[in-house]
């Protein structure tokens, strides 16, 4: 694995043992992990939460990112947390973008969005609002991922690329559905039953980098980064 694999960390508290205040308390933990480890990108995953229950759970996530942040000093290669489709929350919380589902608006149309409501903001009361947005999107076949290209994304998450526990049901897509996608110009994650065992197939198939909520909730993350970016 020559080239620096682009780690994406996909929140999931229901698979945290306890009352919803422990799991709470052990997601904050695992994100603010996943940043001192020097993962990319967080995506607050949490569909079945409000709004507001969302946009409080993602103010607390960017604080504690800001602070593993400065912390270690980092500023170029920083944690960037992303919000799951909802672009009203990530601005709310100062995440740095959102991620869309498939079947979500356009990236431009997220994007367009974001930028009408920045310059809105007088530049002395937007600290805590990222002025340039990153977009993310799920795709699940070449189209969608071309699509997301014509669109302006930053990067897309091919999905599901081997078969997920959690959905036996659902049929992977495989290396070659991967590799043809990862043809396109833009930036293509892998997602979906990837493991330290696996994931570097789907880098040698062309992925930039490796998604995944098991692959870093049920690991020490220090260890997947060292083992997926190792020379």
């Amino acid at each position: 694995m020559a080239r620096r694999c682009l780690l994406y960390y996909l929140t999931d508290r229901t698979q945290f043992p306890g009352d919803e205040s422990a799991r709470r308390r052990a997601l904050l933990a695992k994100i603010a992990e996943a940043a001192r480890a020097g993962v990319d990108y967080i995506q607050l995953r949490e569909k079945d939460w409000s709004a507001r229950e969302l946009e409080r759970l993602a103010t607390e996530a960017a604080r504690i990112i800001r602070e593993e942040r400065a912390a270690t000093g980092e500023q170029q290669s920083a944690t960037r947390l992303l919000i799951n489709s909802r672009t009203d929350v990530a601005m709310a919380a100062g995440a740095a973008g959102v991620h869309l589902r498939s079947d979500d608006v356009p990236a431009s149309t997220a994007r367009s969005i974001w930028g009408e409501v920045i310059a809105r903001i007088p530049q002395t009361n937007s600290q805590l609002v990222t002025r340039g947005s990153v977009i993310a999107v799920s795709c699940h076949t070449t189209a969608e991922v071309l699509h997301a290209e014509s669109e302006g994304a930053d990067f897309v998450v091919f999905a599901p690329v081997f078969q997920k526990k959690d959905a036996p049901d659902t049929p992977p897509r495989g290396l070659s559905a991967l590799r043809v996608a990862c043809a396109a110009k833009i930036l293509v994650l892998a997602l979906g039953g990837v493991t330290l065992e696996n994931a570097g197939s789907c880098l040698a198939a062309g992925a930039t980098g490796i998604a995944g909520i098991r692959l870093f909730q049920e690991n020490k993350i220090e260890d997947v980064a060292r083992t997926l970016r190792a020379p």
